[in-house]
Protein backbone atom coordinates (compact mmCIF):
# COMPACT_ATOMS: atom_id res chain seq x y z
CA UNK A 1 0.00 0.00 0.00
CA UNK A 2 1.45 3.54 -0.93
CA UNK A 3 1.47 5.90 1.48
CA UNK A 4 -0.73 8.05 -0.18
CA UNK A 5 -3.68 5.27 0.45
CA UNK A 6 -1.95 5.12 3.95
CA UNK A 7 -2.40 8.70 4.47
CA UNK A 8 -5.92 8.76 2.74
CA UNK A 9 -7.14 5.99 5.48
CA UNK A 10 -5.19 8.30 8.78
CA UNK A 11 -7.13 11.36 6.92
CA UNK A 12 -10.47 10.00 6.16
CA UNK A 13 -10.61 8.63 9.99
CA UNK A 14 -9.01 11.92 11.15
CA UNK A 15 -11.61 14.25 8.82
CA UNK A 16 -14.73 12.37 10.37
CA UNK A 17 -13.33 13.25 13.78
CA UNK A 18 -12.64 17.05 13.07
CA UNK A 19 -15.89 17.09 11.95
CA UNK A 20 -17.80 15.83 14.91
CA UNK A 21 -15.06 18.40 16.91
CA UNK A 22 -16.83 21.15 14.81
CA UNK A 23 -20.47 20.06 15.36
CA UNK A 24 -19.04 19.69 18.97
CA UNK A 25 -17.90 23.02 19.17
CA UNK A 26 -20.77 24.26 17.44
CA UNK A 27 -22.67 23.03 19.89
CA UNK A 28 -20.53 24.48 22.67
CA UNK A 29 -20.53 28.18 21.12
CA UNK A 30 -24.91 27.79 21.00
CA UNK A 31 -24.12 26.56 25.05
CA UNK A 32 -22.20 28.59 26.69
CA UNK A 33 -21.42 32.34 24.16
CA UNK A 34 -18.69 33.77 24.89
CA UNK A 35 -18.83 34.21 28.26
CA UNK A 36 -17.44 33.07 31.43
CA UNK A 37 -18.43 29.56 31.48
CA UNK A 38 -16.77 29.26 27.50
CA UNK A 39 -14.50 30.77 28.91
CA UNK A 40 -13.48 28.71 32.04
CA UNK A 41 -14.50 25.51 29.76
CA UNK A 42 -12.03 26.31 26.74
CA UNK A 43 -9.03 26.74 28.86
CA UNK A 44 -10.13 23.45 31.21
CA UNK A 45 -10.60 21.32 27.79
CA UNK A 46 -7.71 22.96 26.53
CA UNK A 47 -5.09 21.23 29.14
CA UNK A 48 -7.30 18.40 28.56
CA UNK A 49 -6.64 18.32 25.03
CA UNK A 50 -3.19 18.98 25.55
CA UNK A 51 -2.67 15.72 27.04
CA UNK A 52 -4.60 13.97 24.42
CA UNK A 53 -3.06 15.20 21.72
CA UNK A 54 0.70 14.85 23.24
CA UNK A 55 0.21 11.22 23.77
CA UNK A 56 -2.63 9.77 21.37
CA UNK A 57 -1.82 11.63 18.36
CA UNK A 58 1.79 11.05 17.13
CA UNK A 59 4.11 12.51 19.77
CA UNK A 60 4.46 8.93 21.46
CA UNK A 61 4.09 7.44 18.18
CA UNK A 62 7.48 8.83 17.26
CA UNK A 63 9.59 7.33 20.12
CA UNK A 64 7.53 3.97 20.09
CA UNK A 65 7.65 3.07 16.26
CA UNK A 66 11.22 3.01 16.08
CA UNK A 67 12.70 1.23 19.48
CA UNK A 68 9.42 -1.28 19.02
CA UNK A 69 10.44 -1.93 15.21
CA UNK A 70 13.90 -2.29 16.69
CA UNK A 71 12.93 -4.90 19.36
CA UNK A 72 11.58 -6.74 16.92
CA UNK A 73 14.45 -6.90 14.23
CA UNK A 74 17.05 -7.96 16.50
CA UNK A 75 15.18 -11.04 17.61
CA UNK A 76 16.20 -13.30 15.25
CA UNK A 77 13.30 -14.78 13.97
CA UNK A 78 9.80 -13.95 13.31
CA UNK A 79 8.39 -15.41 16.56
CA UNK A 80 11.13 -14.46 18.57
CA UNK A 81 10.94 -11.03 17.10
CA UNK A 82 7.09 -10.81 17.94
CA UNK A 83 7.21 -11.94 21.22
CA UNK A 84 10.11 -9.36 22.03
CA UNK A 85 8.35 -6.29 20.56
CA UNK A 86 4.91 -7.68 22.46
CA UNK A 87 6.44 -7.65 25.30
CA UNK A 88 8.58 -4.28 24.71
CA UNK A 89 5.10 -3.15 24.50
CA UNK A 90 3.68 -4.32 27.88
CA UNK A 91 6.28 -2.99 29.53
CA UNK A 92 6.07 0.53 28.02
CA UNK A 93 2.18 0.14 29.16
CA UNK A 94 2.96 -0.70 32.42
CA UNK A 95 5.66 1.82 33.32
CA UNK A 96 3.51 4.77 31.60
CA UNK A 97 0.12 4.04 33.13
CA UNK A 98 1.73 3.78 36.72
CA UNK A 99 3.84 7.20 36.09
CA UNK A 100 0.79 8.67 34.89
CA UNK A 101 -1.29 7.98 38.05
CA UNK A 102 0.80 9.07 40.39
CA UNK A 103 1.03 12.36 37.98
CA UNK A 104 -2.57 12.93 37.64
CA UNK A 105 -2.56 13.05 41.77
CA UNK A 106 0.23 15.46 41.65
CA UNK A 107 -1.99 17.56 39.07
CA UNK A 108 -5.51 17.43 41.25
CA UNK A 109 -3.25 19.38 44.71
CA UNK A 110 -1.62 21.58 42.14
CA UNK A 111 -4.22 22.66 39.95
CA UNK A 112 -4.90 26.15 41.56
CA UNK A 113 -1.71 26.78 40.89
CA UNK A 114 -1.66 25.09 37.52
CA UNK A 115 -4.75 27.29 36.49
CA UNK A 116 -3.25 30.59 37.93
CA UNK A 117 -0.61 30.37 35.61
CA UNK A 118 -2.49 29.15 32.37
CA UNK A 119 -4.71 32.01 33.00
CA UNK A 120 -3.77 34.75 35.39
CA UNK A 121 -6.67 36.45 34.01
CA UNK A 122 -8.96 34.75 35.53
CA UNK A 123 -7.59 35.25 39.07
CA UNK A 124 -9.91 38.23 39.34
CA UNK A 125 -13.23 36.82 38.86
CA UNK A 126 -13.40 33.83 41.89
CA UNK A 127 -16.07 32.29 40.68
CA UNK A 128 -14.14 31.48 36.70
CA UNK A 129 -11.12 30.43 38.55
CA UNK A 130 -12.92 28.04 40.96
CA UNK A 131 -14.96 26.14 37.94
CA UNK A 132 -11.86 26.49 35.73
CA UNK A 133 -10.31 24.16 38.54
CA UNK A 134 -12.99 22.06 39.13
CA UNK A 135 -13.39 21.27 35.65
CA UNK A 136 -9.82 20.38 34.99
CA UNK A 137 -9.90 17.99 37.94
CA UNK A 138 -12.83 16.14 36.71
CA UNK A 139 -11.27 15.19 33.41
CA UNK A 140 -7.85 14.24 34.89
CA UNK A 141 -8.72 10.59 34.68
CA UNK A 142 -7.94 10.87 30.59
CA UNK A 143 -4.78 11.57 31.98
CA UNK A 144 -3.86 8.17 33.16
CA UNK A 145 -6.07 6.56 30.32
CA UNK A 146 -3.91 8.23 27.24
CA UNK A 147 -0.90 6.59 28.22
CA UNK A 148 -2.04 3.00 27.51
CA UNK A 149 -4.50 4.17 24.74
CA UNK A 150 -1.60 5.45 23.22
CA UNK A 151 0.83 2.71 22.98
CA UNK A 152 -1.88 0.55 21.92
CA UNK A 153 -2.05 2.90 18.63
CA UNK A 154 1.54 2.71 18.36
CA UNK A 155 1.50 -1.35 18.12
CA UNK A 156 -1.24 -0.57 15.74
CA UNK A 157 0.77 2.22 13.40
CA UNK A 158 3.95 0.24 13.09
CA UNK A 159 2.53 -2.65 12.04
CA UNK A 160 1.16 -0.44 9.48
CA UNK A 161 -3.38 -1.09 10.85
CA UNK A 162 -3.68 2.64 11.05
CA UNK A 163 -7.66 2.79 10.49
CA UNK A 164 -8.52 1.48 13.82
CA UNK A 165 -6.13 3.79 15.56
CA UNK A 166 -7.08 6.60 13.53
CA UNK A 167 -10.63 5.71 15.05
CA UNK A 168 -9.96 6.49 18.39
CA UNK A 169 -10.16 10.40 17.95
CA UNK A 170 -13.20 9.75 16.35
CA UNK A 171 -14.85 7.63 19.30
CA UNK A 172 -13.54 10.68 21.79
CA UNK A 173 -16.04 12.87 20.00
CA UNK A 174 -18.67 10.71 19.54
CA UNK A 175 -18.78 10.47 23.39
CA UNK A 176 -18.70 14.27 24.37
CA UNK A 177 -21.61 14.81 21.41
CA UNK A 178 -23.62 12.02 23.36
CA UNK A 179 -23.19 14.08 26.44
CA UNK A 180 -24.37 17.43 24.89
CA UNK A 181 -27.18 16.16 23.72
CA UNK A 182 -28.53 14.90 27.38
CA UNK A 183 -27.74 18.45 28.26
CA UNK A 184 -30.01 19.96 25.85
CA UNK A 185 -32.05 17.18 25.84
CA UNK A 186 -32.69 18.04 29.73
CA UNK A 187 -32.57 21.89 28.95
CA UNK A 188 -29.64 22.09 31.52
CA UNK A 189 -28.48 24.99 29.08
CA UNK A 190 -25.66 27.59 29.96
CA UNK A 191 -25.25 26.43 33.78
CA UNK A 192 -21.89 24.76 35.96
CA UNK A 193 -23.92 21.52 35.74
CA UNK A 194 -23.51 21.26 32.26
CA UNK A 195 -19.73 22.65 32.44
CA UNK A 196 -19.66 19.75 34.81
CA UNK A 197 -21.32 17.18 32.32
CA UNK A 198 -18.96 17.62 29.69
CA UNK A 199 -15.88 17.47 31.89
CA UNK A 200 -16.94 14.30 33.09
CA UNK A 201 -17.62 13.05 29.32
CA UNK A 202 -13.76 13.30 28.71
CA UNK A 203 -12.90 10.96 31.27
CA UNK A 204 -15.45 8.29 29.48
CA UNK A 205 -14.74 8.49 26.12
CA UNK A 206 -11.08 8.02 27.66
CA UNK A 207 -12.45 4.42 28.84
CA UNK A 208 -14.50 4.43 25.51
CA UNK A 209 -11.26 4.94 23.36
CA UNK A 210 -9.08 2.39 25.53
CA UNK A 211 -11.79 -0.30 24.91
CA UNK A 212 -11.61 0.26 21.15
CA UNK A 213 -7.65 0.19 20.56
CA UNK A 214 -7.48 -2.68 23.19
CA UNK A 215 -9.78 -4.94 21.05
CA UNK A 216 -8.05 -3.67 18.12
CA UNK A 217 -4.41 -5.45 18.72
CA UNK A 218 -6.37 -8.37 21.19
CA UNK A 219 -8.04 -9.44 17.50
CA UNK A 220 -4.88 -9.03 15.44
CA UNK A 221 -1.41 -11.17 15.72
CA UNK A 222 0.80 -8.58 17.31
CA UNK A 223 -0.22 -8.29 21.15
CA UNK A 224 1.18 -5.77 23.80
CA UNK A 225 1.70 -7.99 26.49
CA UNK A 226 3.06 -8.87 29.02
CA UNK A 227 1.99 -5.95 31.16
CA UNK A 228 5.08 -5.30 33.56
CA UNK A 229 7.94 -2.23 33.85
CA UNK A 230 10.78 -1.13 32.05
CA UNK A 231 13.97 -2.15 33.46
CA UNK A 232 16.72 1.14 34.00
CA UNK A 233 18.35 0.86 30.93
CA UNK A 234 15.08 0.43 28.77
CA UNK A 235 13.36 3.38 30.70
CA UNK A 236 16.48 5.71 29.44
CA UNK A 237 16.55 4.65 26.20
CA UNK A 238 12.61 5.06 25.84
CA UNK A 239 12.42 8.39 27.74
CA UNK A 240 15.88 9.94 25.48
CA UNK A 241 13.54 9.64 22.76
CA UNK A 242 10.13 10.34 24.15
CA UNK A 243 10.26 13.36 26.17
CA UNK A 244 11.40 15.08 23.25
CA UNK A 245 9.22 13.73 20.96
CA UNK A 246 6.39 14.66 23.31
CA UNK A 247 7.49 18.24 23.75
CA UNK A 248 8.32 18.81 20.00
CA UNK A 249 4.45 17.15 19.08
CA UNK A 250 2.90 19.29 22.32
CA UNK A 251 4.19 22.77 20.72
CA UNK A 252 0.95 23.82 19.10
CA UNK A 253 -0.87 23.30 22.20
CA UNK A 254 1.17 24.39 24.34
CA UNK A 255 1.31 28.17 22.07
CA UNK A 256 -2.47 27.74 22.12
CA UNK A 257 -2.13 27.72 26.02
CA UNK A 258 0.53 30.42 26.05
CA UNK A 259 -1.69 32.77 23.44
CA UNK A 260 -5.08 32.09 26.33
CA UNK A 261 -2.88 32.88 28.72
CA UNK A 262 -1.77 36.07 27.21
CA UNK A 263 -4.98 36.93 25.73
CA UNK A 264 -7.06 36.13 29.06
CA UNK A 265 -6.78 39.91 29.80
CA UNK A 266 -8.77 40.65 27.12
CA UNK A 267 -12.92 39.92 27.15
CA UNK A 268 -13.64 37.49 24.59
CA UNK A 269 -10.33 36.70 23.12
CA UNK A 270 -9.77 33.15 24.59
CA UNK A 271 -12.63 32.23 23.28
CA UNK A 272 -12.07 33.90 19.65
CA UNK A 273 -8.79 32.07 19.44
CA UNK A 274 -10.17 28.75 20.49
CA UNK A 275 -13.01 29.12 17.90
CA UNK A 276 -10.71 30.28 14.97
CA UNK A 277 -7.98 27.49 16.03
CA UNK A 278 -10.50 25.00 15.85
CA UNK A 279 -11.03 25.97 12.13
CA UNK A 280 -7.29 25.78 11.17
CA UNK A 281 -7.01 22.59 13.50
CA UNK A 282 -9.14 20.92 10.72
CA UNK A 283 -6.87 20.54 7.78
CA UNK A 284 -3.65 20.94 10.04
CA UNK A 285 -4.62 17.64 11.84
CA UNK A 286 -6.25 16.11 8.50
CA UNK A 287 -2.65 16.62 6.42
CA UNK A 288 -0.17 17.11 9.16
CA UNK A 289 -1.60 13.96 11.46
CA UNK A 290 -2.24 12.13 8.85
CA UNK A 291 1.31 12.69 6.58
CA UNK A 292 3.17 12.40 9.87
CA UNK A 293 1.77 9.40 11.42
CA UNK A 294 2.58 7.50 8.28
CA UNK A 295 6.03 8.73 7.33
CA UNK A 296 7.45 7.62 10.94
CA UNK A 297 6.74 3.83 10.60
CA UNK A 298 7.67 4.01 6.44
CA UNK A 299 11.06 5.81 6.94
CA UNK A 300 11.66 3.78 10.32
CA UNK A 301 11.01 0.85 8.13
CA UNK A 302 13.35 1.92 5.27
CA UNK A 303 16.29 2.93 7.90
CA UNK A 304 15.89 -0.72 9.22
CA UNK A 305 16.16 -2.50 5.53
CA UNK A 306 18.81 0.19 4.36
CA UNK A 307 16.83 0.97 1.64
CA UNK A 308 18.25 4.18 -0.28
CA UNK A 309 15.22 4.19 -2.58
CA UNK A 310 12.26 4.21 -0.09
CA UNK A 311 12.86 7.01 1.60
CA UNK A 312 13.38 10.04 -0.95
CA UNK A 313 10.13 8.60 -2.44
CA UNK A 314 8.46 8.90 0.95
CA UNK A 315 10.08 12.33 1.73
CA UNK A 316 9.11 13.92 -1.63
CA UNK A 317 5.42 12.29 -1.64
CA UNK A 318 4.89 13.17 2.10
CA UNK A 319 6.06 17.16 1.19
CA UNK A 320 3.86 17.25 -2.17
CA UNK A 321 1.34 15.78 -0.16
CA UNK A 322 1.24 18.37 2.45
CA UNK A 323 1.60 21.16 0.66
CA UNK A 324 -0.88 20.14 -1.98
CA UNK A 325 -3.65 20.25 0.62
CA UNK A 326 -2.25 22.19 3.25
CA UNK A 327 -2.10 25.11 0.47
CA UNK A 328 -5.71 25.53 -0.92
CA UNK A 329 -6.91 24.93 2.51
CA UNK A 330 -5.15 27.93 4.01
CA UNK A 331 -6.09 30.56 1.24
CA UNK A 332 -9.78 28.95 1.61
CA UNK A 333 -9.69 30.02 5.36
CA UNK A 334 -8.15 33.14 4.10
CA UNK A 335 -10.67 33.97 1.50
CA UNK A 336 -13.93 32.32 2.74
CA UNK A 337 -13.23 32.87 6.48
CA UNK A 338 -15.84 35.18 7.11
CA UNK A 339 -18.49 32.80 5.42
CA UNK A 340 -17.15 29.83 7.25
CA UNK A 341 -17.66 31.93 10.78
CA UNK A 342 -20.87 33.06 10.34
CA UNK A 343 -22.51 29.56 9.12
CA UNK A 344 -20.65 27.68 11.64
CA UNK A 345 -21.12 29.78 14.79
CA UNK A 346 -23.11 32.76 14.54
CA UNK A 347 -26.23 31.62 16.65
CA UNK A 348 -27.75 31.67 20.16
CA UNK A 349 -24.97 33.76 22.33
CA UNK A 350 -22.69 33.87 19.72
CA UNK A 351 -22.74 37.49 17.40
CA UNK A 352 -22.32 39.02 14.81
CA UNK A 353 -19.39 40.89 16.56
CA UNK A 354 -17.92 37.49 18.17
CA UNK A 355 -17.71 36.50 14.17
CA UNK A 356 -16.14 39.60 12.74
CA UNK A 357 -13.54 38.96 15.78
CA UNK A 358 -13.31 34.95 15.39
CA UNK A 359 -12.76 35.42 11.40
CA UNK A 360 -9.71 38.10 12.08
CA UNK A 361 -8.40 35.45 14.32
CA UNK A 362 -8.50 32.61 11.84
CA UNK A 363 -7.45 34.61 8.80
CA UNK A 364 -4.43 35.51 10.86
CA UNK A 365 -3.85 32.00 11.45
CA UNK A 366 -4.01 30.60 7.79
CA UNK A 367 -1.26 32.23 6.97
CA UNK A 368 0.70 30.00 9.15
CA UNK A 369 -1.29 26.84 8.23
CA UNK A 370 1.16 25.39 4.96
CA UNK A 371 4.03 26.02 7.58
CA UNK A 372 2.98 23.78 10.69
CA UNK A 373 1.80 21.23 8.51
CA UNK A 374 5.03 20.93 6.97
CA UNK A 375 6.83 20.24 10.49
CA UNK A 376 4.56 17.59 10.88
CA UNK A 377 5.72 16.38 7.77
CA UNK A 378 9.85 16.97 8.58
CA UNK A 379 9.47 15.87 12.00
CA UNK A 380 9.73 12.14 11.13
CA UNK A 381 12.65 12.61 8.69
CA UNK A 382 14.72 12.99 13.01
CA UNK A 383 11.88 10.37 14.40
CA UNK A 384 12.80 7.93 12.34
CA UNK A 385 16.85 7.79 12.73
CA UNK A 386 15.75 8.30 16.33
CA UNK A 387 16.45 12.00 16.71
CA UNK A 388 13.85 13.24 18.62
CA UNK A 389 15.93 15.75 20.16
CA UNK A 390 16.10 18.10 16.88
CA UNK A 391 12.14 18.75 16.07
CA UNK A 392 12.45 19.88 20.16
CA UNK A 393 14.62 22.51 19.78
CA UNK A 394 13.25 24.08 16.77
CA UNK A 395 9.81 23.85 17.91
CA UNK A 396 10.82 25.77 21.07
CA UNK A 397 12.12 28.07 19.54
CA UNK A 398 9.34 28.18 17.00
CA UNK A 399 7.42 28.75 20.77
CA UNK A 400 9.51 31.46 21.71
CA UNK A 401 8.79 33.78 18.54
CA UNK A 402 5.31 32.89 18.88
CA UNK A 403 5.22 34.09 22.62
CA UNK A 404 7.53 37.46 22.13
CA UNK A 405 5.08 38.53 18.79
CA UNK A 406 1.82 37.71 21.27
CA UNK A 407 3.33 39.54 24.40
CA UNK A 408 4.18 42.40 21.74
CA UNK A 409 0.88 42.84 19.64
CA UNK A 410 -1.01 42.67 22.98
CA UNK A 411 0.80 45.53 24.73
CA UNK A 412 -0.66 47.79 21.44
CA UNK A 413 -3.95 46.00 22.11
CA UNK A 414 -3.80 43.79 18.76
CA UNK A 415 -5.34 40.76 20.22
CA UNK A 416 -5.35 39.30 16.34
CA UNK A 417 -1.60 39.64 16.10
CA UNK A 418 -1.58 36.71 18.50
CA UNK A 419 -2.64 34.52 15.77
CA UNK A 420 -0.20 36.22 13.26
CA UNK A 421 2.84 35.54 15.50
CA UNK A 422 1.80 31.55 16.10
CA UNK A 423 1.14 31.54 12.08
CA UNK A 424 5.00 32.93 11.37
CA UNK A 425 6.38 30.40 14.11
CA UNK A 426 5.29 27.81 12.05
CA UNK A 427 7.10 29.06 8.96
CA UNK A 428 10.01 29.54 11.20
CA UNK A 429 9.92 25.73 12.09
CA UNK A 430 9.27 24.53 8.75
CA UNK A 431 12.54 26.60 7.11
CA UNK A 432 14.89 25.86 9.77
CA UNK A 433 13.97 21.88 9.78
CA UNK A 434 14.14 21.51 6.25
CA UNK A 435 18.05 23.61 6.15
CA UNK A 436 19.11 21.06 9.01
CA UNK A 437 17.88 17.92 7.54
CA UNK A 438 20.03 18.96 3.96
CA UNK A 439 23.02 19.93 6.15
CA UNK A 440 22.83 16.71 8.02
CA UNK A 441 22.08 14.76 4.85
CA UNK A 442 19.02 13.34 5.56
CA UNK A 443 17.81 14.78 2.13
CA UNK A 444 18.89 15.11 -0.87
CA UNK A 445 18.35 17.48 -3.54
CA UNK A 446 16.22 15.53 -5.19
CA UNK A 447 13.74 15.11 -2.25
CA UNK A 448 12.09 17.81 -3.46
CA UNK A 449 10.83 18.96 -6.80
CA UNK A 450 10.69 22.33 -7.12
CA UNK A 451 8.78 22.58 -10.20
CA UNK A 452 5.75 20.49 -9.23
CA UNK A 453 5.57 22.39 -5.51
CA UNK A 454 5.35 25.62 -7.65
CA UNK A 455 2.53 24.55 -10.04
CA UNK A 456 0.92 23.23 -6.92
CA UNK A 457 1.11 26.93 -5.48
CA UNK A 458 0.25 28.51 -9.17
CA UNK A 459 -3.02 26.41 -8.99
CA UNK A 460 -3.97 27.02 -5.35
CA UNK A 461 -3.49 30.89 -5.96
CA UNK A 462 -5.78 30.45 -8.65
CA UNK A 463 -8.40 28.62 -7.11
CA UNK A 464 -8.69 31.22 -4.28
CA UNK A 465 -8.88 33.92 -6.74
CA UNK A 466 -11.60 31.91 -8.39
CA UNK A 467 -13.48 31.02 -4.88
CA UNK A 468 -13.71 34.52 -3.84
CA UNK A 469 -15.29 36.09 -7.10
CA UNK A 470 -17.56 32.74 -6.99
CA UNK A 471 -18.29 33.46 -3.68
CA UNK A 472 -19.24 37.25 -3.77
CA UNK A 473 -20.99 37.15 -6.89
CA UNK A 474 -23.37 34.46 -4.87
CA UNK A 475 -23.93 36.79 -1.84
CA UNK A 476 -21.75 35.22 0.76
CA UNK A 477 -20.47 38.13 2.00
CA UNK A 478 -23.38 40.21 2.23
CA UNK A 479 -24.02 41.78 5.04
CA UNK A 480 -27.78 40.49 5.38
CA UNK A 481 -27.24 37.12 7.29
CA UNK A 482 -30.67 35.66 8.18
CA UNK A 483 -30.94 32.66 5.78
CA UNK A 484 -28.21 30.22 7.48
CA UNK A 485 -29.20 27.15 5.37
CA UNK A 486 -29.19 28.81 1.75
CA UNK A 487 -26.09 30.53 2.84
CA UNK A 488 -24.52 27.05 3.70
CA UNK A 489 -25.93 25.85 0.73
CA UNK A 490 -23.74 28.42 -1.17
CA UNK A 491 -20.92 28.12 0.63
CA UNK A 492 -20.97 24.17 -0.32
CA UNK A 493 -21.21 25.13 -3.69
CA UNK A 494 -18.04 27.41 -4.12
CA UNK A 495 -16.21 24.86 -1.92
CA UNK A 496 -17.34 22.30 -4.40
CA UNK A 497 -16.52 24.42 -7.54
CA UNK A 498 -12.99 25.21 -5.52
CA UNK A 499 -12.47 21.53 -5.38
CA UNK A 500 -13.07 20.37 -8.68
CA UNK A 501 -11.17 23.55 -10.34
CA UNK A 502 -7.82 22.76 -8.20
CA UNK A 503 -7.91 19.09 -8.94
CA UNK A 504 -8.50 20.75 -12.84
CA UNK A 505 -5.45 22.83 -12.69
CA UNK A 506 -3.22 20.14 -11.16
CA UNK A 507 -4.41 17.78 -14.10
CA UNK A 508 -3.63 20.44 -16.61
CA UNK A 509 -0.28 21.14 -15.18
CA UNK A 510 0.58 17.55 -15.13
CA UNK A 511 1.25 17.35 -11.16
CA UNK A 512 -1.31 14.59 -11.26
CA UNK A 513 -2.84 12.58 -13.62
CA UNK A 514 -6.24 11.69 -13.90
CA UNK A 515 -6.01 7.63 -12.75
CA UNK A 516 -4.54 9.34 -9.80
CA UNK A 517 -7.15 10.98 -8.10
CA UNK A 518 -8.62 8.20 -6.90
CA UNK A 519 -5.27 6.93 -4.91
CA UNK A 520 -4.74 10.38 -3.58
Amino acid sequence: MSIARHVAVVGTATLASRLLGFVRDVAIAGLFGAGARADAFVVAFQFSNLIRRLLTEGALNSAFVPLYLRKREESGSDLGGEAAAAAFAGKVTGTITLFLIGLSLLLALAMPLLMFALAPGFSVMPARMSLVIELSRLMLPYLVLAGPIAVLMGVLNANHRFAAAALTAVMFNAVILTVIAVIVFQHWGDSDLSAQALAIAVAIAGLCQLALVGIAVWMGPQKATPLGLLSRAETRSFTALAIPALIATSIPQLTMIAAAVIASDWPGAVAYLYYANRLIDLPLSLVGIAVGTVMTPALSHAMRSDDHEIAPRTIQRGIELSLGLALPAAIGLFVLGWPIVRILFERGAFTSVDSRSTTAMLVAFAIGLPGHVLVKTLSPVFFAREDTRTPMLVTLLGLALAVIGSIAFMRIGRPTGIALSIALSGWFGAVLLYGLARRRKFMDAGAISWRRLSLITLAAILTGILAGIFGHYLGLYAPDYHLQIFHAVILATVIAFAIAFYLSCLWLFGVIRASDLPNT
